[in-house]
């Protein structure tokens, strides 16, 4: 890994860094504030254009870096730091073309395309992400990058399973690829792999620099857990080198909060008890196939599903009988459910869905999972059963606060999320 006074050798004292050497110095710029900070300075001071404009790209000063970039001389590394600060700007069609400049320089073509490829994916352009990677398979089971990428373009177009299996196979080929290993983690994060999850964010962690996503992620992790010595020491780490973190500081209070909440155990137990059983797939149970093909038709997929579906909605799916009734009715008996019994009588003080003027339906009925949430306020929705931006502003702060482990950095997040779409919490009147 290259130090800071490493990473100021190469970019000042040498007229070019190899395209790797750039991506470790921007590393070492990164590992804390003071770093940055001393960086900055010492590109202010300097008369080499290329290093300048690669330190305020690596430090963060997108805008600056294209300005002072365009006035250095052609290189590799120049086209490579203006497709990284273009795509900052979210100026994905300057930053492809940057990239293909790039890739000219034959020595660093893939390298350039793996870019182009991110470029494209980030912009949504996943038929040209794929196009350009498929020029490249025959570095299949050969290049980490290459099975790095894949995974994300299969993450963006849902295919998690998929995504997963390329970064596995990115570890195997580049056991110090970081960026796969956390993506891996992630992925197991939010599938409720959490022992996987945290064993990989261990291993990202005592990498040097120390990454500060895997950190919090990790402090999450424990949190949840209750471990909130260990999710402390996470986000301790992260104020040492970050000491304005703003994400951190907030984690920081939350986990102190944590520590002292007093919640029924018991009460959680059930509640995690039932949801449990409720998220049973259908697929678990032996049914006729007319039984599943009507449900599959309706979409029906687990034992919550059926609850909010009554018996007249069964009988209305062509080709299914009384026998296909009886046989989900006793399915759901043995589990002490019955048909419908979600949509029955709302419980005493239950909040109606809110009016909000000027919001389309369109937008309240997307769902949650569109806000790309954080992991620890997905769980949150998922522990309160909200599945869309109506169900979501249907509740008031001091619900969300009262979710287990939600804090003020999740509640933060949230609302940021939902001003983009002209929306807010319920207020209490």
């Amino acid at each position: 890994m290259v130090s800071l006074i490493q990473a100021d050798a190469e970019l000042f004292e040498k007229d070019a860094p190899s395209i790797e050497a750039m991506k470790q110095m921007w590393l070492s710029a990164n590992s804390s504030e003071r770093a940055r900070t001393a960086l900055l300075e010492k590109a202010r001071n300097s008369k080499n254009t290329l290093a300048c404009g690669l330190a305020y790209l690596f430090c963060g000063q997108s805008s600056q870096a294209v300005s002072v970039l365009e006035k250095a001389a052609d290189s590799v590394q120049k086209y490579m730091g203006l497709g990284y600060a273009y795509r900052q700007l979210h100026e994905y069609e300057k930053a492809a073309a940057a990239f293909d400049k790039a890739a000219g320089y034959q020595t660093d073509a893939m390298t350039a395309a793996m870019e182009k490829a991110a470029t494209y994916r980030m912009a949504g352009e996943l038929e040209k992400a794929a196009q350009t990677l498929s020029a490249f398979s025959q570095m299949e089971n050969i290049s980490a990058e290459y099975h790095f990428q894949m995974g994300k373009l299969m993450d963006a177009q849902g295919d998690y399973e998929k995504a997963m299996q390329h970064y596995q196979t990115a570890l195997e080929l580049d056991p110090a690829h970081g960026e796969a290993r956390f993506a891996l983690a992630y992925a197991c994060d939010l599938r409720g792999d959490e022992e996987t999850a945290v064993r990989l964010y261990q291993e990202l962690i005592a990498q040097q620099p120390t990454h500060v996503n895997a950190l919090l992620n990790l402090a999450v992790l424990y949190e949840d857990a209750g471990q909130y010595d260990q999710a402390l020491q996470c986000v301790e780490a992260v104020l040492r080198s970050h000491p304005n973190h703003p994400k951190a500081l907030l984690f920081q209070k939350d986990i102190a909060s944590s520590k002292v909440m007093v919640y029924d155990e018991e009460r959680e137990k059930r509640k995690d008890r039932q949801n449990k059983i409720l998220e049973i797939p259908i697929s678990d149970f032996e049914l006729s196939v007319r039984s599943r093909n009507c449900l599959k038709k309706m979409n029906i997929e687990t034992l919550g599903d059926l609850l909010r579906t009554t018996e007249a909605d069964l009988l209305s799916c062509k080709n299914f009988g009384e026998t296909s009734l009886m046989e989900i009715k006793r399915i759901l008996e043995s589990k002490g459910l019955r048909l419908g019994m979600a949509l029955e009588e709302k419980p005493a003080g239950a909040v109606e869905p809110p009016v909000v003027p000027g919001a389309s339906p369109e937008i309240l009925s997307k769902s949650v999972d569109e806000l790309e949430l954080s992991v620890r306020a997905r769980r949150a929705m998922t522990r309160l059963g909200v599945k869309t931006l109506l169900d979501l502003i249907g509740k008031t702060e001091a619900e969300l606060l009262g979710c287990k482990n939600f804090g003020m950095t999740s509640l933060n997040e949230v609302k940021e999320k939902l001003s983009k779409y002209g929306l807010s919490l319920r207020k209490l009147e």
